[in-house]
Formats: structure tokens, C-alpha cells, sequence
């Protein structure tokens, strides 16, 4: 049985004028206070929930009522956005 013939395929450039702007090694470093502050954040929205549900709704600020769980919340969320910049 005859064998098939093997195509040839060109080998893959990659187009010169198409280019990264920024290089991993340009950027620098994230800034030291960006961690602390997003685990202190985490542990302080954890902190107001658990303070807020164990204190029968009484504490941090009984005036609040439910919007002290988006202060909790809302801590743990911008925490998560300073994370997403941490290089």
C-alpha cells in the first residue's frame, strides 16, 4: 500500500510590530503596606461579624442593625480588591 504523502507545514513567527507594552520585569514591586493592610482588613471584617452575631446584635453599633454586616462584609471585599493588586 502506498504511504501518503507528509504536507510541510511553515513554522509559526510571531508578528514583529505586535508587542507587550509592559514586561514583568518593568513593574515593580508591590508597596510592603498592601498586604498588612488587606489581612488586617480581612481579620477585621471577620472580627465585626463574630462580635456583631455572638453580641445578639447589640455591638459594634446596635443603632446599625443589618448594615453591620455590609461593614463586615464590605471589609473583606475591599480586601480582595487590594489582594488583586499585590504583585
Amino acid at each position: 500500500m502506498p504511504k501518503s504523502q507528509v504536507r510541510k507545514k511553515k513554522v509559526y513567527t510571531p508578528p514583529t510590530d505586535v508587542r507587550p507594552t509592559a514586561t514583568a520585569a518593568t513593574r515593580k514591586p508591590s508597596p510592603v503596606w498592601l498586604p498588612a493592610t488587606a489581612v488586617a482588613l480581612i481579620v477585621g471584617g471577620i472580627g465585626w461579624l463574630v462580635v456583631y452575631y455572638l453580641s445578639a446584635q447589640e455591638y459594634p453599633v446596635a443603632t446599625w442593625g443589618y448594615w453591620n454586616l455590609a461593614v463586615g462584609f464590605g471589609a473583606m471585599v475591599s480586601s480582595l480588591i487590594l489582594l488583586s493588586r499585590w504583585r
